[in-house]
């Protein structure tokens, strides 16, 4: 996945894709484990795409707590 795609995603489609990458991630490193994995590069972009999802979610949080925490510096 490219992370224009993951930044168009609302963050509860987000958790669902993690959720389902991090299952085929588990099932990819059994595979490895038994020797029938043919194509170890399928384990490096799971990752990567795994640790895009969670940056992205990641920023939203930060930047959710800043517009929290932004009224309330202005008030005083």
């Amino acid at each position: 996945m490219k992370i224009e795609d993951i930044k168009a995603l609302p963050s509860d489609e987000l958790k669902e894709k993690l959720y389902s990458l991090q299952e085929e991630l588990f099932n990819l490193r059994r595979k490895k484990a038994v020797g029938q994995l043919e194509h170890g590069e399928q384990v490096r972009t799971i990752r990567k795409d795994i640790a895009r999802i969670n940056t992205t979610l990641k920023e939203r949080e930060i930047a959710a707590k800043k517009e929290k925490a932004a009224p309330k510096k202005e008030a005083k």
